[in-house]
């Protein structure tokens, strides 16, 4: 079912995972899908908290549809907040008494999917909204993740949006991943675009990055993953590919046929706009207990890469929608692993 393999250079945290729903002070069920970043002399998360389903639930609507013949209902609507943890070696993580950030209004039901960027000292928050019509992709600012400034919102449907950490030619850019009613290519063949403000308030300047067809391994769909990091040979930033496949996979739902694999995408230094390098094969496969099995199983998503000076990247991934994990690679394997576009 799964032809594909780690590349050997990419290591495994031995702790791993190094964030669980053990580890949290407040009620958590799942810890997923975090944004990671160095700021003010630490490490610092903001992961995704969903708080309100356990197995149980999932599995008790999946027998309950068995016994009575009747369609699988999911059961009660997720209810999810982003949390808060430092460390101080990127590693062992400390996490804070209370949610840091969360919004429900009449219109908007959850904020999820966090990724952190610094730029020119201050912390940046790019997170999705489910609302009532449809999913929107945010940014808002911070200091002391205690207070947000909300800076930009999208309208539907557009999700998976991350910001370079320094200005390109006087703009901010980001990559991000709208939702076409109508493709081409295939009913869920979402792609990567680019865009770019002035102020990081408004955005304009879209442009088509990466297509989801140019991914070898993607039979589905693509997305921005971890907020790009700038090396000598280019901004090398991760992505998040979908395949789908005929037989079931683990989940605690029915019926889900879909591994999520990371991928890598070297862009040029001056123009982001224009790929110079792009993984054939992908970087990380669901191979593990805490990848494979879990709230959906086969899902590696890397949400977060760090550069250290001694040239080691840490690439921070939420699995199988369940936990938050770490591998380690060196930056030179890494961007030999970027075939050329």
């Amino acid at each position: 079912m799964n032809s594909y393999t780690t590349p050997s250079f990419v290591k495994r945290c031995s702790v791993n995972p190094v964030l669980s729903a053990a580890d949290i002070p407040y009620d958590s069920v799942q810890i997923y899908n975090a944004g990671i970043t160095r700021y003010q002399g630490k490490y610092v998360m903001v992961f995704r908290n969903d708080y309100n389903r356990t197995e149980a639930d999932f599995r008790a609507a999946r027998d309950e549809s068995e016994k009575n013949g009747t369609p699988y209902r999911t059961p009660m609507n997720v209810r999810i907040n982003l949390g808060l943890a430092t460390s101080d070696d990127g590693i062992h993580w400390e996490v804070a008494p209370k949610p840091c950030f969360a919004i429900e209004t009449d219109e908007i039901e959850r904020v999820y999917d966090p990724r952190l960027t610094v730029i020119d000292g201050r912390c940046y928050l790019c997170f999705a909204v489910d609302t009532r019509h449809g999913v929107c992709g945010g940014i808002a600012s911070t200091e002391d993740f205690e207070h947000f400034d909300i800076l930009s919102m999208t309208s539907p449907d557009n999700r998976n949006m991350v910001l370079f950490p320094e200005k390109i030619n006087g703009k901010f850019m980001r990559l991000e991943r709208p939702f076409p009613v109508y493709s081409r290519i295939s009913p869920e063949a979402f792609d990567i675009w680019s865009a770019c403000s002035p102020d990081c308030r408004y955005w304009g300047e879209n442009r088509l990055l990466l297509g989801a067809e140019q991914v070898p391994y993607c039979n589905s769909k693509i997305g921005p993953a971890a907020p790009p990091v700038k090396t000598p040979k280019g901004w090398l930033t991760t992505i998040h590919a979908v395949r789908k496949v005929d037989q079931p996979l683990y989940a605690w739902h029915p019926n889900w046929k879909k591994i999520y694999y990371g991928g890598l995408m070297l862009l040029d230094l001056e123009d982001p706009t224009k790929i110079i390098g792009l993984s054939k094969r992908p970087l990380l496969v669901p191979e593990t207990d805490y990848e494979l099995t879990g709230m959906r199983g086969s899902v590696i998503f890397p949400g977060g890469i760090i550069l250290e000076d001694s040239g080691e990247v840490k690439i921070y991934y939420g699995a199988a929608d369940t936990v938050e994990c770490l591998a380690t690679a060196d930056l030179g394997d890494l961007l030999a692993f970027c075939d050329p576009a």
